[in-house]
């Protein structure tokens, strides 16, 4: 079992991270002020997903292969950075729309959800930190480490989702304003296909070793 002392770091930990500006929450805010608040929690309810999948590789060592495997490593974020090129495509192509209308096809609620997942999964920067962060709190002392591993996956996920779905909700009041503003909702997808695009950049030029 985790001390009490350690779970409370853990979790203070966690919110900190989850707060500071990334690729996941500024996902989830530009998707939540482009389709509303639900948009954003689908989102957000599929980047947690994928953190199950971080979780998983974890406790179960996978995760030790993209550090120590270049070409795993170089395969992933590959595919990660062509799908956000893609994102950034369909954001510069969007077509302004009443956000009290149905969503365009791309943006229903099954393809944000998996939007969520595939963009989460698909960064192997996020297994390799969850490898260098997990094992911090968890200790043999404390009986088998899978297990511990586990929980503060778990731990983390739930308070990434209730940080990320705070940030859906408070984006999400944009929506209003973007409906009465054409233009804004023009500029708005470029924005996010621009931050797409940095992403992608940041990601297919990024390193095991975090340099």
């Amino acid at each position: 079992m985790i001390l009490t002392e350690s779970t409370i770091a853990f979790i203070i930990a966690s919110g900190l991270l989850s707060i500071a500006p990334g690729p996941d929450n500024i996902f989830v805010l530009t998707q939540s002020a482009l389709y509303g608040k639900k948009s954003g929690v689908l989102v957000t309810l599929g980047l947690c997903t994928g953190l199950i999948v971080h979780t998983s590789a974890v406790a179960l060592g996978v995760a030790a292969i993209f550090q120590t495997s270049i070409v795993a490593f170089t395969a992933l974020k590959v595919v990660g950075a062509m799908y956000l090129a893609y994102l950034a495509w369909q954001a510069f192509q969007a077509s302004v729309h009443s956000l009290d209308s149905p969503a365009p096809a791309f943006s229903t609620n099954g393809a944000l959800y998996r939007r969520g997942i595939i963009m989460n999964i698909t960064n192997p920067k996020v297994t390799i930190f969850f490898l260098a962060f997990l094992p911090q709190f968890a200790s043999s002392e404390n009986g088998a480490l899978a297990p511990q591993i586990f929980l503060l996956g778990g731990l983390f996920i739930l308070v990434a989702l209730i940080i990320f779905s705070t940030i859906a909700f408070m984006a999400g009041a944009l929506g209003n304003w973007l409906n009465s503003s054409p233009k804004a909702q023009i500029y708005l997808n470029r924005i996010a296909g621009t931050v797409f695009i940095v992403l992608a950049l940041k990601l297919i030029t990024a390193s095991a070793n975090g340099k």
